[in-house]
């Protein structure tokens, strides 16, 4: 193994996590500018009203995009398993 493949497979890594992780923060923060915009307008400054519906949104995301985000893991780590044996020799 040399250090670019490595790096090749650590960038690999980190654009299945960003792939995977990005629904969940859209969704968050299309819900965090929805609400502050609706906090803006009627000034009121409760941080409870922008937590909560920021948490519902964002479970919501995890259980729709549940099964694409499990299968976009099972793939990366199949690829990386079935091909372990080239990356030891």
């Amino acid at each position: 193994m040399t250090g670019d493949f490595i790096i090749e497979l650590a960038g690999q890594a980190i654009f299945v996590a960003l792939k995977i992780s990005a629904p969940m923060l859209v969704l968050g923060l299309v819900v965090g500018l929805i609400i502050s915009i609706f906090q803006a307008t009627t000034q009121i400054q409760e941080q409870t009203l922008a937590f909560v519906p920021k948490i519902v949104a964002v479970l919501l995301a995890l259980l729709l995009f549940g099964p694409w985000i499990l299968a976009s893991m099972v793939d990366f780590t199949y690829n990386i398993l079935d091909n372990l044996h080239n990356y030891i020799g």
